[in-house]
């Protein structure tokens, strides 16, 4: 069972929920603040290592892409308590839509998993003879499930978000996702990254205006490939945290399936995997990390 370390105490600040990687507090002005740690998840598990300048990273990814999408987003102040400076948001409170809403442009994770299985990925057929990394001719919505922590999130179909949420509302998670895929995939193309599938969450403000919220387009939340080295039939290298999630599969000796926690990440996993998202932010904003 996943066990989260105690949330620090924060002047002005009541805190509310731990999340896998941000603890969400409440501040004097009703308004919610964000603050991305440093644990990294891996299989539903918070792991006991963390991964230095993580939630710096993930802010500062995010704040980045909230400024190049043309979306209403969450975000109200960077303003901050110096406790968490440079990790942590203020945001609007929402209505959060209980879907993730995830697209995909190419075939890899769960979707490979779903794919080998039935030839479709959440109830979309897909042409015979797909592989690891193999490029759809279009994007495809592939919604899961939340699931509490500790707990699986599920692939369903796009019938399960009608049922949860409304047809018309699940309409517009599926554009929006689709849309805000298809412009971060391009940009992403530009700077020689492949966005090969990437999960948003979404809210509603009192006046039903759709919000993205969370975070958006980052090592955690997306896979990121580099371009030149795109090679389909084979495990791709990557941006992101699939460097924690093949060493625990394939090196670190742990049985994902024995219910037991899995182990601490070796000094050169936890760098490796700090320096990739580091060289993430890099490459896709222009910028120097300044950590």
């Amino acid at each position: 069972m996943t066990t989260l370390p105690q949330a620090p105490e924060i002047p002005g600040a009541k805190h509310l929920h731990s999340g896998k990687v941000r603890d969400l507090y409440e501040l004097e002005s009703g308004d919610l603040l964000m603050v991305a740690t440093d644990r990294m998840s891996a299989f539903d598990w918070v792991l006991e290592s963390v991964i230095p300048d993580k939630g710096k990273v993930l802010t500062a990814m995010s704040l980045w892409w909230f400024e190049q999408l043309d979306v209403p987003n969450h975000i109200i102040s960077t303003d901050v308590p110096a406790e968490v400076a440079g990790r942590a948001v203020v945001c609007e409170k929402l209505a959060i839509y209980p879907v993730e809403c995830v697209a995909r442009g190419y075939l890899s994770g769960t979707g490979l998993v779903d794919y080998n299985a039935t030839g479709a990925v959440c109830g979309i057929p897909l042409p015979g003879g797909l592989v690891e990394g193999s490029r759809f001719d279009a994007p495809i919505f592939t919604p899961a499930t939340k699931a509490e922590l500790g707990e699986h999130d599920e692939n369903v179909s796009y019938d399960v978000v009608v049922a949860t949420v409304g047809a018309d509302t699940a309409a517009v998670l599926r554009d929006t996702t689709l849309e805000i895929y298809t412009t971060a995939r391009a940009m992403a193309e530009e700077r020689g990254i492949i966005l090969a599938d990437t999960k948003f969450e979404f809210g509603a403000r009192a006046d039903g205006t759709l919000v993205l919220a969370d975070e958006v387009l980052t090592p955690d939340s997306s896979r990121f490939w580099p371009a030149d080295q795109w090679a389909p039939g084979k495990q791709q290298p990557s941006y992101d945290k699939q460097i924690v999630r093949d060493w625990l599969q394939f090196e670190s000796g742990w049985d994902r399936t024995s219910g037991e926690a899995p182990p601490p990440l070796t000094d050169e996993v936890v760098e490796r995997t700090r320096s990739s998202y580091i060289a993430a932010y890099e490459q896709l904003t222009g910028r120097k990390f300044e950590g």
